[in-house]
């Protein structure tokens, strides 16, 4: 009798073992996703420098101030630079009143070219008509001689003024232009020492404090888009193969827990990180959330591929990457998408055929 329950006890313990371990496939959605850590960033985040080293006079913005391109932010300390700058305006003034101006040396060679003028009319008149004169033999050849030298001082008089005339434009013009080249150079030296923003913004960080030795090295700010955000998602070296632009992204953040943003592929960065053998991709936003913060993190699944009734058996299932246990043995199937519990069967076996879970 007692031989007889324990076989009981024993045919039942295997048949509830069997039922655990023994199910049917089964046709569901199947979504393949590749899993990536995620970072929240403003767009066009970008750390600002100086262009010139020395001592940090002003800060002119505030964290979380809104600025316009070109807004002055920092001002570093170019005593000398303004002065040389200073000079350099006043040189390129005095150029321009030389050139331009009511007491411009052109203008004092104009009034002796126009003089030279009215003496070469008057010279020439005296000239020819003494010429006529001595054609009829009338008056003295040196009469004739004296006024036809005359005639040509006032010609070669005229040509040297017009030639220095000409001369002395050209170097007027040439020293506005050095001038202009100089107060130029000197101005650029001198914007040098005061740091604009490049874009419009927000500003997010400040490296500094007034008084402080700053230098072309070290950022002084950091500064990015005021309302538009991107997801920095980090991607194992080998599911990048299998990224491509515009795919769905699933997000989760820390700071919304519960609650999935969708968002899109927008870039694939195609430099690997050695240090962490991954490849940064972006993505951006369907519908964002109305607070945003650089830095928030989180998890993200960017969907691969989706497929409607599919048959699947749980990945546990499986043996050596393409067989399974069944009634008549072990047998090969043709897998097709997977996710992390399940996979998706494709040939090998039908609906109605009973897998067995393998040992471990």
């Amino acid at each position: 009798m007692k031989v007889c329950f324990c076989i009981s006890i024993l045919l039942l313990t295997v048949s509830c073992s069997d039922k655990q371990d023994k199910i049917l496939p089964v046709e569901q959605s199947l979504t393949e996703s590749v899993y990536a850590s995620a970072t929240v960033q403003p767009d066009s985040l970008y750390k600002v420098y100086a262009a010139v080293s020395g001592i940090l006079d002003d800060v002119l913005v505030k964290e979380g101030d809104l600025v316009a391109k070109g807004k002055p932010l920092f001002q570093i300390i170019n005593s000398a630079p303004k002065l040389n700058s200073e000079n350099a305006k006043f040189a390129l003034d005095l150029a321009k009143e030389n050139y331009n101006g009511s007491a411009a040396i052109l203008s004092g060679i104009k009034d002796e070219i126009d003089a030279a003028i009215l003496k070469l009319k008057n010279d020439s008149i005296n000239y020819f008509r003494q010429k006529n004169l001595w054609e009829q033999r009338i008056g003295s050849k040196l009469q004739y001689e004296s006024k036809k030298l005359t005639f040509d001082l006032a010609v070669n008089q005229l040509k040297l003024l017009k030639n220095n005339y000409n001369r002395t434009k050209y170097e007027l013009q040439t020293v506005v232009k050095q001038a202009e080249n100089n107060f130029n150079t000197a101005s650029i030296a001198t914007s040098d020492f005061m740091v604009a923003s490049k874009m419009n913004g927000k500003v997010y960080a400040l490296l500094n404090e007034p008084g402080e030795i700053v230098s072309s090295m070290e950022p002084l700010a950091v500064l990015g888009s005021t309302n538009r955000f991107i997801i920095n998602l980090l991607v194992d070296e080998v599911d990048i193969v299998r990224i491509n632009n515009k795919q769905q992204v699933l997000l989760v953040l820390e700071a919304y827990a519960d609650t999935v943003f969708e968002a899109q592929i927008s870039k694939i960065y195609p430099k690997k990180d050695e240090r962490n053998q991954t490849f940064t991709v972006e993505a951006v936003f369907i519908n964002p959330p109305k607070i945003l913060y650089p830095g928030l993190s989180g998890e993200a699944n960017i969907i691969i591929t989706k497929k409607e009734n599919v048959l699947t058996i749980p990945k546990a299932y499986l043996i050596d990457d393409n067989k399974v246990k069944t009634d008549d043995g072990i047998v090969s199937v043709n897998i097709g998408v997977q996710n992390l519990d399940a996979i998706e069967v494709l040939s090998g076996i039908t609906k109605d055929t009973y897998i067995y879970k393998p040992d471990k």
